[in-house]
């Protein structure tokens, strides 16, 4: 018994492996009361920052300018076509065998120029059989008509009958239609003789010759006949201009007519593909006589002189047919103009530095200008130049800058 108590009593005095000594834990109190204030610091801190009140940006930079103010003339814009005044598909007309090209593929030639050439041996051949048929006939004839002058004399001395006389004048007038069917045999074989050669039947641009020296072509005159298609020839001075008017636009058009006096020859202003300006001008001679019920428009039609050959058919252009004299209009940057799917929007700065969305009626470009038909005054400021930073409503600070017109510029046609 004595010595449990010893052992008790030695388990009581003596610590465990697992408790700490009094230094540990007053080392732990120490950290986390440094936590605790660091965190209450820092929790200070963020409170004084956020009640702190925040400086308000600066307002945005914007440009500012009064609508530019020019008179302007009433024009409409159309995109058109070039074709040509005159296509010709060259076909032979006699077959053969194909024995010369005298061009180069896309080669300027003038009216006259020989192109083609087909065998011309068995034509000339049938030439010479006509010739002599013909000679034939007109011997024949001069026989026929000695014989008639013999037998009208044995008459006159009654030495000859009548019936003679009649056959006499039966054979001669038989060997003058011989005569006569020779001419056209010599005629024909000449004709035939002569389409051996193709010639350029006006000035203008060759295509690609479709049939190779040496082939044998089909030719014949009737046009229900299969006949070799040997190239084709386009004309380029003047050219043709085509073009589609909206059933509006004709109206407007008619308009406008009505008001003038001559006949349909309008001046039109061209850009052809390319060009930086409207530098070519052409004459409007040509409105069709209805409008086609699936487009909605009418078919127009230009001639343009092209002295140059700088315009090839089939290219592409932009038209501009004026419909009124030039008249005071307000022109803004075409940036300046915002657009939803129903209205056009530009923003104006009041006296008070305030920017307020105005909404406006425009027109088209010109000079690289948008026209406002209504909604500006000619005294408002418009912001031209720093739009996206702009809030409906909000302050700006604006400065002043500068519209310019640009009569190089080629204009589109109005916004939609």
């Amino acid at each position: 018994m004595n010595n449990r108590l010893n052992q008790a009593e030695a388990s009581a005095v003596t610590p465990t492996s697992s408790a700490k000594p009094r230094g540990t834990r007053w080392v732990g109190k120490a950290v986390a009361l440094a936590v605790i204030v660091a965190v209450a610091a820092t929790a200070y801190h963020l409170h004084e920052s956020t009640s702190a009140p925040v400086a308000a940006p600066p307002p945005p930079p914007v440009a500012v300018s009064a609508p530019l103010q020019r008179d302007i003339e009433g024009r409409l814009g159309f995109l058109g076509q070039f074709s040509a005044v005159n296509r010709v598909e060259l076909r032979a007309q006699v077959g053969g065998t194909l024995t010369q090209i005298a061009f180069k593929d896309g080669d300027i030639v003038h009216k006259g120029d020989l192109l083609f050439e087909i065998d011309p041996e068995p034509y000339q051949i049938k030439l010479s059989e006509a010739n002599a048929e013909l000679e034939s006939a007109n011997a024949r004839l001069a026989l026929a008509t000695r014989q008639l002058a013999r037998a009208q004399e044995l008459q006159r001395s009654e030495a000859g009958t009548v019936e003679n006389v009649d056959q006499k004048v039966a054979e001669q007038r038989a060997a003058q239609a011989a005569v006569d069917n020779g001419k056209a045999l010599v005629h024909d074989a000449k004709f035939d003789l002569d389409r051996c050669r193709v010639y350029a039947p006006f000035t203008g641009r060759m295509g690609t010759h479709l049939v190779s020296t040496g082939n044998l072509v089909s030719g014949s005159r009737a046009a229900s006949s299969p006949t070799t298609l040997l190239a084709t020839i386009v004309s380029l001075d003047p050219i043709y201009l085509d073009f589609d008017m909206s059933e509006n636009d004709y109206a407007t058009f008619q308009q406008v007519r009505a008001n003038q006096k001559g006949a349909l020859a309008d001046k039109v202003n061209i850009s052809p593909t390319g060009d930086s300006a409207f530098s070519k001008q052409g004459t409007l001679n040509f409105i069709d006589n209805t409008l086609d019920r699936s487009s909605g428009t009418i078919h127009a039609r230009a001639t343009v002189p092209n002295p140059d050959f700088a315009l090839t058919p089939g290219g592409f252009s932009r038209v501009r047919l004026a419909v009124s004299a030039p008249q005071p209009a307000l022109l803004v940057p075409d940036a300046a103009v915002l657009q939803d799917q129903t209205s056009h929007t530009v923003y104006v700065v009041g006296d008070d530095d305030v920017a307020t969305p105005r909404q406006v009626e425009v027109g088209d470009l010109r000079g690289g200008l948008r026209i406002i038909r209504s909604g500006l005054k000619p005294t408002d400021k418009v912001i031209i130049d720093g739009i996206p930073t702009v809030r409906p409503g909000s302050k700006v600070a604006p400065h002043a800058g500068t519209i310019k017109f640009s009569s190089e510029q080629v204009e589109e046609g109005a916004k939609s």
